[in-house]
């Protein structure tokens, strides 16, 4: 009996010890794999700039609209087929129509710019890697606008005239329209316009309108933003706080709740354990990801011809088309 009892207890003790062996070695492990989650992968300058480069030399408030709303991929696409297939809206309707939609506001405010919806429709991979750099380096983007519009204007091609107004406070390029309430978006070539040659995104389609085939800026259509006025997300509620680095959306800084794009520089354990972060979940994946496969990063770059024969976009006609 006794021996019994003393087998028993050593094989009691034996089992414990074992059990507490593990139950240690997994504490570090976890805490380890916790402590070590790999930074976000960032974009370099040259990288940034390639991305901004199609829209620096647009008015702020612009500017502040488009990278909001890239954010929300799949919206733009959906907002984009939906102005398609609702060619009668103008004006008051158009409005009161798009603010009964379940966009995202900087989408719904790109309704007032059609051909701005629709490029960023046509170059979904662009829309979507300019979302996820503006979700990840929101500074750095803005310094990446604010270097093209510098390079832009030694160029010669950014000046004030009558369609805007282009004003520097300390090393920042101001671009407002002459107009408060008819609003031109430049048409350019964004690998030529700033003096040196820019690498082209890969698979780029210049839509026309926007598009002008050669080194200058023209102007064509001003958009008349009275009728989207009286609505939350109108024109005259968006700006750019160039001195915070960040889009400004009814006097706020912006935050995007897209479930697309993440931002990654908050997505982390604790974070994920308290539900704080605020640009989505895990649903983002590569498809909207100007990325290689596994969320590498790739340099967009290519030497296929930027642009397209056959589309005509040198109408410097002055004229206001009201929604």
């Amino acid at each position: 009996m006794k021996l019994s009892k003393q087998v028993l207890t050593l094989l009691f003790c034996f089992l414990l010890s074992r059990f507490t062996a593990q139950a240690e070695s997994f504490g570090p492990v976890g805490q380890s794999s916790e402590q070590q989650q790999p930074a976000p992968v960032q974009q370099s300058l040259q990288e940034l700039q390639q991305l901004v480069a199609p829209i620096a030399l647009y008015p702020d408030a612009l500017v502040a609209q488009i990278l909001a709303a890239s954010t929300y991929p799949t919206e733009i696409v959906e907002a984009d087929r939906w102005m398609q297939s609702h060619p009668e809206l103008k004006g008051q309707e158009l409005a009161t129509e798009v603010d009964k939609q379940p966009w995202d506001p900087s989408v719904k405010a790109l309704a007032q710019f059609p051909s701005v919806l629709e490029n960023m429709d046509k170059n979904l991979s662009w829309t979507s890697s300019l979302g996820d750099a503006y979700a990840n380096q929101q500074q750095d983007v803005t310094d990446a606008v604010q270097a093209m519009r510098q390079q832009a204007h030694k160029a010669g091609h950014l000046n004030s005239n009558e369609q805007e107004k282009v004003t520097t406070q300390g090393s920042t390029i101001v671009i407002e329209p002459a107009s408060p309430d008819v609003v031109y978006v430049p048409a350019y070539d964004p690998w030529l316009v700033y003096g040196e040659p820019i690498v082209a995104y890969p698979g780029w389609y210049p839509v026309p309108g926007i598009f002008f085939d050669g080194p200058a800026i023209s102007f064509g259509f001003g958009f008349g933003v009275g009728f989207f006025g009286g609505f939350g997300w109108g024109w005259h509620h968006w700006g750019y706080d160039w001195h915070g680095r960040s889009v400004i959306y009814n006097h706020n800084t912006y935050i995007s709740h897209s479930r697309t794009i993440i931002n990654r520089n908050s997505f982390n354990h604790s974070n994920f354990n308290r539900g704080n972060f605020s640009h989505g979940n895990f649903n983002h994946g590569n498809t909207f990801r100007g990325s290689t496969p596994g969320g590498g990063r790739a340099f967009h770059g290519s030497s296929a011809p930027h642009f397209q024969p056959g589309i005509s976009t040198r109408n410097t006609l002055q004229r206001v088309q009201w929604l």
